[in-house]
């Protein structure tokens, strides 16, 4: 398994409410995430308020993981502002809350200057893959953030700090 601890910690921005990776809100997963310069890694326990059937994760939680680490992967590697076009999520095995997930992102292809193809996995304590996905990450440059109003101008500012 991964050692966190060996691997570059990104900085953590906390001018937003993201539900996947704000350490302010108190109600989101507040992932955390790291690098070897070729991937992104984040490790999370799913909370008891975000599960499905039982002790499942909820596939909208685990959808999520997915998502966040993906985007983090290609918003670190290619210094650049991201969303997501489109994802597909393969769910392999159950994933119980309270477990230690591993959560991995890596760039596949940058396709051009406007796209890029990414892909995530969720493994358990055993190393075993229990979710997978591919996406499609639209690329955005400053100025069409400020034009589609992604993004507030300090919002964006601050980002442009952490990508630059």
């Amino acid at each position: 398994m991964i050692n966190l601890n060996q691997l570059k910690k990104l900085p953590t921005r906390d001018n937003h409410n993201c539900f996947g990776c704000s350490p302010n809100n108190s109600s989101g997963l507040q992932m955390t995430f790291y690098t070897d310069e070729s991937a992104v890694y984040s490790r999370i326990s799913v909370p008891q308020h975000l599960s499905g059937w039982n002790n499942l994760v909820h596939g909208g939680i685990i959808a999520t993981l997915l998502d966040e680490i993906m985007s983090w992967s290609a918003i670190y590697l290619l210094k650049t502002i991201i969303l997501t076009k489109s994802m597909t999520v393969d769910f392999m095995k159950p994933i119980y809350v309270g477990t230690d997930l591993t959560v991995i992102g890596k760039v596949d292809q940058h396709v051009h200057e406007k796209k890029a193809m990414v892909s995530g996995e969720i493994y358990d304590t055993s190393e075993v893959l229990c979710a997978k996905s591919m996406g499609t990450l639209s690329l955005f440059t400053p100025e069409r953030i400020k034009e589609y109003n992604i993004m507030d101008d300090d919002a964006l500012s601050s980002f442009l700090e952490f990508i630059t």
